[in-house]
């Protein structure tokens, strides 16, 4: 038997070990919960080589049908009649970051940073008030729908910025939030006409994100986030294709749209579309599930800049991620009448044949299919330099009974990529 070529990368699992939070006793098995920090991960420009920054997400939040099923919550059941339905067992484990160090094959976590208001208190996870149902309900241990909180914040991409200060993307706003090196939220950037939804916050929130991203499917917000090296430009990715004009018409379709937004005043610049991977092709999470990966299945979960206007995608469902190289070529940038959200027909709309540009062309540089010991559910993903990556996965803050883990993954070739490179 012939033996398979070598994938062109090496992957290293590093030490790590999580916090325990609590352990709170439910009808069928214990819920034990964990610190979570792999939303989301970003090295600083000036940083020692050692040092990277991550952020958890919202808190520890649990789905209706895992409570009922693996936790023994019947009494539930009724709760699932609110579409995206979460418990969270711990609203006062939210947003936070973190200070890692990377040395002798592990993580080390320095120091935990919760985010916070103006008055200096941590802001929580709970969603604000949403329209049209774009914002989840959230539900505490007892059943009982948990208030809103205006501050609040499901936290996922992050950008560490060389004046010490970071941009987190967000998923309920969407939005932006502009954080301090301590921690405090100094601004939230949110779509153009939503700002009623976060009246009352406990920091300064701007409307200056174009209204278009307020399509954004439910819990398919901005997660994907890396800023240019000039610190001029922040590019985005959502998760999914929006639902635009609806999500019944858009629902076959693999376009998610990339932007790059001015840094300064949160204008759109230009957009891309990148067209996500056939989810048939996710036969190792067809195979767990029992059942046929569908497209809303399909996310990207991550952005890194590996070079001028060369951008890295993490592609994922939950067993398999691929990692793809773009570059966000001028002749390829959407027509400036697409940033409207009146116009139609939305490239969500359109067959392939019919776009008024091709979406980017990719180059496959990672495969999580290619060595199944690199573990799932990766949603963080930093650049360490030009052959080097660092993986992270979402532990859900262990309900679900993930750990942890961080990947280096070692290139053979420049992550910014060589002449005569093959694209699809």
């Amino acid at each position: 038997m012939q033996d398979e070529p070598s994938p062109g990368w090496r992957a290293t699992r590093l030490t790590f070990a999580d916090e325990p939070i609590e352990t709170v006793d439910q009808p069928a098995r214990p819920l034990r919960l964990l610190r979570g920090f792999g939303s989301g991960l970003a090295v600083r420009p000036g940083d020692p080589p050692s040092v990277a920054w991550a952020v958890g997400d919202r808190g520890p939040n649990i789905e209706i049908e895992d409570m009922i099923e693996r936790y023994g919550r019947d009494d539930l059941a009724h709760l699932d009649e609110h579409k995206g339905a979460k418990v969270m067992p711990r609203v006062d484990v939210g947003p936070a970051l973190a200070e890692l160090r990377l040395e002798d094959g592990a993580v080390r976590l320095v120091r935990r940073v919760p985010l916070t208001g103006d008055d200096g208190e941590p802001i929580s996870g709970c969603p604000a008030h949403g329209e049209r149902g774009a914002i989840e309900p959230a539900f505490d241990l007892a059943g009982e729908r948990l208030a809103p909180d205006p501050s609040g914040a499901d936290t996922e991409g992050i950008v560490a910025l060389a004046d010490g200060t970071f941009w987190i993307g967000d998923e309920f706003g969407p939005s932006l939030l502009h954080v301090s090196a301590e921690g405090r939220v100094l601004e939230r950037r949110v779509p153009a006409g939503q700002e009623a939804l976060f009246a009352g916050a406990r920091y300064p929130v701007t409307p200056c994100l174009p209204a278009l991203a307020a399509r954004r499917r439910l819990n398919r917000g901005f997660e994907a986030l890396a800023a240019s090296a000039d610190e001029r430009w922040l590019h985005l990715a959502f998760q999914s294709p929006l639902a635009h004009p609806d999500e019944e018409s858009t629902a076959r379709s693999r376009l998610v749209r990339v932007w790059r937004l001015d840094l300064a005043t949160g204008t759109l610049d230009r957009q891309w579309l990148y067209e996500l991977d056939p989810p048939e092709g996710y036969a190792r999470d067809a195979a767990k599930r029992g059942k046929p990966v569908k497209i809303d299945n399909v996310k990207l979960s991550e952005a890194a800049m590996a070079g001028p206007d060369v951008l890295l995608l993490l592609e994922r469902v939950s067993e398999t991620t691929r990692i793809y190289r773009v570059r966000l070529t001028e002749a390829l940038a959407l027509p400036p009448e697409h940033r409207e959200e009146a116009h139609r027909p939305t490239p969500e709309e359109l067959d392939r044949g019919a776009l008024p540009v091709r979406p980017l062309p990719k180059t496959l540089l990672f495969d999580s299919d290619r060595d199944t010991s690199v573990g799932a559910d990766l949603e963080g993903m930093a650049v360490l330099d030009d052959r080097r990556l660092l993986l992270v996965n979402d532990n859900d803050f262990g309900v679900e009974g993930a750990e942890t883990g961080f990947w280096l993954i070692e290139f053979d070739a420049p992550l910014s990529g060589t002449d005569g490179e093959q694209e699809r």
